[in-house]
């Protein structure tokens, strides 16, 4: 073995090899992970193999991957798992098919999705997150080579593109989900994305609206013209529940005679039961009668989930029909709540309704009863 093939490797030194003349092929040797090499054939086509003699036979080779698509730092990892498999006596032929059997990120959110996901109020965003900010930088890559560096990596990369704390944390907190699954299915032995720091604290600017201020706005709720955006606000401030479960509110959870929403599946993942007060009867009442033959969703959409997705733009108009500003600008838009120990009465923030993206608030001080709170995370 020549000095020259023997050096450690590192993406410029890889990428710099030459092709090998026709009818041969190059072989070279990593100085630090041993029996991890790269083999170059006159295509430019450049794999990392793993090479080393098995207890009590022969020398053998396992594939582990091309590179670039393979990172040198993941194959010194699917190397040293290859060693380690071999010294407790596995056979390579065995390794390799493990290796093949082991899913990438993808693979895995796929099957997070049908065995988890789907279940989850907040699974369009997750699919969303991931597809934005997880599937280009570690999609392919198998679960054993992503490492925790790769995941800061990520949210770093996020952070410098100038999104807010609160969607970093929530890149987080999927990657993290995502991994704990793969280790309660069996994929992994530790999850990468757990204790990764976030820098930055989202803070809530809090603007309650005056009192002068509530006739406009309740007067600009009843002019607006989409009915559907207009009870689904009225419901929203009637009953406090979350934004997700609103918004995919069906008639078979409703018992309008005893004035009860039963809502199956909440976010600790219990089912709840929401007295409906007089107003939010006579609201669902007059749904109820304008409905479809067979409607199932109270407030219905077009688009593939069958109810309505997104309410802020109708929010917007109310504000700006009231003269009320809130803050266009900000990219989470407005949020409005109402107090769930004060049943009918719109007043702190423990009810967050409409925005971009929804945050737990900060435990506070409730508001004064009969203000209402729109709040800006």
């Amino acid at each position: 073995m020549s000095d020259a093939s023997r050096f450690q490797f590192n993406k410029e030194r890889l990428l710099a090899l030459p092709s090998p003349a026709a009818g041969t092929r190059a072989t070279y040797h990593d100085a630090k992970t041993p029996g991890l090499q790269l083999r170059v054939t006159p295509a430019g086509v450049k794999t990392f193999s793993m090479y080393r003699r098995t207890k009590g036979g022969g020398p053998e080779r396992v594939t582990l991957g091309r590179f670039p698509a393979m990172t040198v730092e993941q194959a010194r990892k699917a190397a040293s798992t290859v060693n380690s498999e071999i010294e407790h006596g596995a056979n390579p032929a065995e390794v390799k098919r493990a290796l093949k059997a082991e899913p990438t990120l993808t693979e895995l959110f796929t099957e997070y999705g049908t065995r988890h996901g789907v279940r989850k109020l907040s699974w369009r965003d997750d699919e969303q997150r991931f597809r934005d900010y997880l599937q280009k930088p570690l999609g392919d890559r198998k679960l054993t080579t992503i490492t925790r560096q790769a995941i800061i990596r990520v949210l770093s990369d996020a952070e410098a593109a100038g999104k807010a704390a609160a969607t970093v944390r929530q890149i987080r907190a999927l990657a993290s989900g995502i991994f704990g699954k793969a280790i309660e299915w069996g994929y992994l032995e530790a999850n990468p994305a757990q204790g990764v720091k976030v820098a930055g604290r989202v803070v809530k600017r809090d603007r309650f609206l005056q009192a002068d201020e509530l006739p406009r706005f309740f007067q600009s709720v009843a002019e607006e013209q989409n009915e559907t955006l207009r009870d689904y606000i009225l419901l929203a401030l009637l009953t406090g529940a979350r934004r997700a479960n609103l918004l995919a509110m069906r008639w078979g959870e409703i018992n309008l005679a005893d004035s009860v929403w039963r809502i199956p599946d909440t976010k600790n993942g219990t089912p709840q039961n929401v007295t409906l007060s007089p107003e939010a009867v006579t609201i669902l009442q007059a749904r109820k009668e304008a409905a479809k033959p067979g409607a199932v969703f109270v407030f219905p959409g077009t688009g593939a989930s069958g109810h309505i997705e997104e309410p802020k733009k109708a929010v917007i108009r109310i504000m700006e029909r009231a003269g009320i500003p809130y803050g266009r600008n900000d990219p989470d838009g407005v949020t409005l709540s109402r107090s769930a120990a004060h049943p009918g009465k719109l007043a702190s923030q423990d009810g967050r309704i409409v925005g971009d993206h929804w945050q737990e608030p900060e435990p506070q001080e409730p508001a004064g009863d009969g203000d209402l709170c729109a709040t800006r995370p």
